[in-house]
């Protein structure tokens, strides 16, 4: 048998039912690591697909094996109809519609799959596991529309994958979306006959919820990194004492004592202003908490992911020698998680747009209005911070939970959800607004920097010099709508990212989240 799936020729990833780390899931997404599945994990798979067959052939009703579904749960099959329900239950959970998750987000769903089912928990074959492993290596991605799931269980969403396996539905191969059976017989494959248990197994889970959220996180992670530099540009640009950097030390939590350390040595090395009298506007002098409770709740969001990815949410699962019932597709603390990740970005949004309508509004260093040159007969850039200010609303009116909706189907036995695929839809339109955010942030602190002409350096001066590649001084007005977008470009870019890490490392949230070009 072969048990590796080979999607690079860089170092293996082991999977071994064990939870992944984001620097797993980056490189498995970018094929950028051979998947090599765990020999004593595989016997673990071995063994409980044993204890369901021993189940089936004494007689024991197997939820979605020997049994219909949802509202059929008390359909039993015969043995001569399993074959066409076990290859009907996949085609029929395909139903997911709109635009496609991308490629990498859905080889992370399969390889989370494969690693949930080596915890030994499953009880599918270890056929399946090498099924899925074969999509990999030859890097058939099945083409999964987003919406379909209601966060219990992606059996919408995983559904499309099942399929595929089957040789129904869409897949890209050579990057080409076409047929499934196309697409498995380019790469050499056919298509795959379910066994009981392994049609549930192939929709009963959370896999791609988990992989989207996982990119999402990361991406979150990636913007909040942005925007901290972009914030002590700002803070530069308006003279913001450095004191309360020192003060949180003394009386912040670890995470606030970290992100103010890292402000004020980021500050230093350049001819900082100080405009300040007595006490800065809340939102220069109150940098270190906002932005480090909001990395805060994505290290907790990311590590319940992250756990997520390591243990068995299907129904039913195997324990104890025993075929079991369960509510473990019911990814409750991720969702929740996520959702407090979401409030603290929206922290963050309001943190960056009170910083814009300071440097706006003429009241520090004696700024201009609108940061209009003296002499200089413009508007200014007044109606741009309109723009921040529906980007901080846009983030905002993203944050409402709706994990504790309520839903009832199935004939009234399904009447949990957590929408956890719709809150990473909505986290994922936050980071896009928070990087047209930050590259506001940007472009207005480096104008009021060459008002004053200060000559920034440190980090300051890599987002100075970034703006100033894609953006001049504004003398005149001009439309600014492509200077904001090649900005917003730039600074969301794996060179800058490289170019902070490099500069001045936050450890552990760069290297949890594997922040930077993917190795």
């Amino acid at each position: 048998m072969n048990h590796v799936a080979i999607t690079s020729t860089g170092p293996a990833i082991r999977l071994n039912g064990k939870p992944l780390s984001f620097s797993d899931i980056a490189r498995i997404g970018a094929r950028r690591a051979r998947l090599v599945a765990d020999e004593a994990a595989l016997q673990r798979v071995a063994e409980a697909r044993i204890v369901v067959e021993d189940a089936i052939a004494a007689g024991q009703p197997v939820y979605g094996s020997t049994t219909g579904v949802g509202a059929m749960k008390d359909v039993e099959w015969s043995a001569d109809e399993l074959d066409a329900f076990n290859l009907g239950l996949v085609r029929a959970h395909h139903f997911g519609t709109g635009d496609a998750f991308p490629a990498d987000v859905i080889r992370t769903a399969m390889a989370i799959r494969v690693n949930m089912a080596l915890t030994g928990r499953v009880g599918c074959t270890v056929e399946l596991v090498e099924a899925y492993l074969a999509l990999l290596s030859n890097d058939v991605v099945p083409v999964v529309r987003r919406t379909g799931s209601i966060g219990c269980a992606d059996i919408g969403l995983m559904g499309q994958i099942g399929a595929v396996l089957t040789g129904a539905g869409e897949a890209q191969f050579k990057g080409i979306r076409m047929p499934a059976e196309e697409a498995l017989a380019g790469a050499g494959l056919r298509p795959f006959k379910l066994a009981p248990r392994d049609s549930l197994a192939s929709i009963s889970t959370n896999a791609v919820g988990y992989a989207a959220a996982a990119n999402a996180l990361r991406g979150a992670a990636d913007v909040t990194r942005v925007l901290l530099a972009t914030g002590l540009t700002t803070a530069g640009a308006l003279g913001a004492s450095r004191d309360p950097w020192k003060a949180v030390a003394h009386v912040g939590t670890d995470r606030e004592a970290g992100i103010g350390a890292w402000l004020y040595f980021n500050a230093k090395g350049w001819d900082w202003p100080n405009a300040t009298h007595i006490q800065d506007p809340l939102s220069l002098r109150m940098m270190s908490q906002v932005f480090a409770t909001g990395f805060e709740t994505l290290v907790v969001a990311g590590k319940t992911l992250l756990a997520a990815t390591g243990r068995t949410d299907d129904n039913p699962v195997v324990a104890g020698g025993q075929v079991l019932t369960s509510g473990g597709s019911l990814p409750l603390d991720v969702s929740v998680f996520m959702q407090t990740a979401q409030l603290g970005l929206t922290h963050i949004a309001r943190n960056s747009f009170n910083r814009c309508v300071l440097l706006g509004n003429g009241g520090r260093r004696e700024l201009p209005v609108n940061l209009v040159p003296p002499g200089t007969i413009a508007t200014g850039f007044g109606p741009i911070i309109k723009l921040a200010g529906e980007l901080y609303t846009r983030v905002l009116t993203l944050t409402n939970p709706i994990s504790a909706n309520s839903l009832v189907v199935a004939g009234g036995i399904e009447d949990e959800a957590t929408f956890l695929p719709l809150i990473v839809e909505r986290l994922e339109r936050q980071v896009l607004a928070l990087r047209r955010l930050a590259a506001i942030e940007g472009i207005l602190s480096a104008q009021a920097m060459d008002i004053s002409h200060d000559r920034p350096g440190n980090v300051p001066g890599i987002i100075y010099n970034l703006v100033r590649q894609h953006a001049d001084t504004y003398w005149q007005d001009r439309p600014l709508s492509a200077e904001v977008e090649a900005v917003e470009l730039a600074l969301g870019s794996d060179e800058l990212m490289s170019e902070l890490i490099s500069h001045s490392k936050i450890m552990e949230l760069d290297e949890f989240f594997a922040l930077g070009p993917v190795a």
